[in-house]
């Protein structure tokens, strides 16, 4: 009996607290739990999510997002991480939130020769950055800057031409296919143009034995920044380096610095010359020497060296990376490269070299870019953010100190915002005003908000300059061995995402008369 009145009394109390319930429920579909972070994958004690990346991070993520949606979770070790990977979620990030979460979380190797202190792309949001920024978007990349600058570009870019024609030229008397590896070649006119711009002459020449080295050590040096660390993952072993990343870092960014530095040996500290009627960047920095004396409005020596090789390593490494992508897709797309060709014919005068005041008439070629940046972003996660307070994001709690990537390669292939999103077609761009200027957050090559990249109108300029102008000058063709459709278009990820096969291809000069093609 007693067992039936126990069993009586259960039955009661449930029935009795069942709107309770009910109303607990609700509220919790409501508002949810106060710490409810975004879904992602069960992480293991210690290691977190760490086994579930590759060696290529924004794919794996890519992979995720249908079983977890577009704000995904996980722990990187001890790190907590949100990742971004459509266009609404970037959306709210960078118009609700750019303020919290506008400062880095920076790579161990970064801190290698203090790189992170003097860093506009990885310094600490405060005085001294706002002061680095300012110098660099009203003094070395203002609109004004670049227009008058509009010359030294067409004069590298033929400079590239001159280059590409010396090698037609000894692989025809060598008996040669005559491929160029353009990787290079655009890595050292992007090299000489930042040069120009920064220090005002050319710095590097296909002889220069100090131009391979320095290639060798940018190489280097963007394969440390974007190795898997350890550390990164396992904070308390930082001051073990246990893999020396940022030792290996340390040795080669050395190198490069010292190169750099050798550069800087000529102009010391003198004032213009009478032959030079314009300053260059280096000058303006020279201005702000604080000689020994750090703050808000003074950047030290040091930190003058750390900016300079932050514009050659941001002008240099990104800008061929995504002129080499460039043709790869349209030497895969023959269709697209016979548009853009002819739509070059159709604007630039027989026997007349690319100018860039060509560019407004060009909207195939603006296609073009736009759909190579859209799939192949030279950072394709960004540089990654950090959350400087407790925030709530999209109805999740996101604590401080949280690291956020933004999958800007995800973005662009996110089925919501894109039709056919793997799919190489510039037609998508023709009549659009989809741009990558922030505020289309669908297309964040160059990222959004307060850190959006400084050089953005430089890289414009550039990107469809020198595209137009190998386009125009020579045709193009694949060896025999390789067809468009066996093209290795795999990836190789460092801090930017480079091909991993560099893009060879034969050039044939062009030459137009009477609207005739002679090859």
């Amino acid at each position: 009996m007693e067992g039936n009145h126990l069993f009586t009394w259960l039955t009661a109390a449930l029935l009795a607290s069942f709107p309770t319930i009910l109303v607990l429920r609700w509220l919790y579909g409501r508002i949810g739990l106060p710490n409810r972070k975004p879904p992602g994958p069960p992480a293991w004690p210690l290691v977190g999510n760490i086994f579930d990346l590759g060696t290529m991070p924004h794919q794996d993520f890519y992979k995720l997002r249908p079983k977890y949606g577009p704000v995904l979770w996980l722990k990187l070790g001890l790190v907590d991480t949100m990742v971004i990977q459509s266009a609404k979620a970037a959306a709210e990030l960078f118009k609700n939130h750019d303020a919290a979460f506008s400062d880095r979380q920076v790579p161990d190797a970064l801190t290698a020769c203090k790189y992170n202190q003097g860093s506009l792309a990885m310094g600490t949001y405060g005085p001294y950055w706002r002061t680095i920024r300012k110098l660099c978007s009203t003094e070395f990349l203002v609109t004004k800057r670049i227009n008058d600058s509009t010359e030294i570009r067409e004069k590298c870019v033929e400079k590239l031409v001159c280059w590409i024609e010396q090698n037609i030229a000894s692989s025809q008397v060598e008996g040669r296919s005559g491929q160029v590896e353009l990787a290079q070649l655009l890595f050292l006119m992007s090299f000489n143009l930042v040069g120009n711009l920064m220090l005002s002459k050319d710095l590097l020449d296909l002889s220069s034995n100090q131009g391979r080295e320095f290639f060798n050590a940018m190489n280097q040096v963007m394969k440390w920044a974007g190795t898997p660390n350890l550390a990164d993952f396992l904070p308390f072993l930082k001051p073990f380096d246990p893999f020396k990343v940022r030792k290996n870092m340390a040795k080669d960014m050395g190198v490069a610095m010292n190169i750099i530095s050798s550069f800087l040996k000529d102009r010391g500290h003198e004032s213009l010359s009478t032959e030079k009627v314009k300053k260059d960047f280096l000058d303006v920095l020279l201005e702000y020497q604080g000689d020994g004396k750090e703050g808000p409005d003074k950047i030290s020596e040091r930190n003058i060296l750390i900016i300079i090789l932050e514009m050659f390593f941001a002008g240099s490494e990104t800008t061929s990376s995504s002129i080499e992508w460039a043709m790869a897709e349209l030497l895969r797309n023959p269709e697209s490269m016979r548009k853009v060709k002819t739509e070059l014919e159709s604007v630039i005068m027989p026997n007349k070299r690319v100018m860039e005041s060509d560019m407004d008439k060009l909207p195939y070629l603006q296609a073009v870019v736009k759909e190579t940046l859209r799939l192949h972003p030279t950072i394709p996660l960004l540089m990654r953010r950090n959350s400087k307070e407790d925030t709530k994001f999209m109805g999740y709690h996101v604590p401080k100190n949280t690291q956020v990537f933004v999958n800007v390669w995800a973005i662009g292939r996110d089925p919501d915002a894109w039709e056919d999103p793997l799919s190489f077609k510039p037609e998508r761009f023709i009549g659009s005003n989809i741009n990558y200027n922030g505020q289309h957050y669908e297309l964040l090559p160059f990222g959004s908000g307060r850190r959006i990249c400084v050089g953005m109108a430089l890289a414009h300029r550039v990107l469809h300059l020198t595209l137009a102008t190998l386009l125009w000058t020579f045709d193009w063709e694949l060896d025999r061995s390789v067809t468009p459709g066996s093209l290795d278009m795999a990836e190789r990820m460092g801090i930017t995402l480079r091909k991993l096969e560099p893009l060879k291809a034969i050039p044939r000069k062009r030459i137009l008369v009477k609207d005739e093609m002679i090859i």
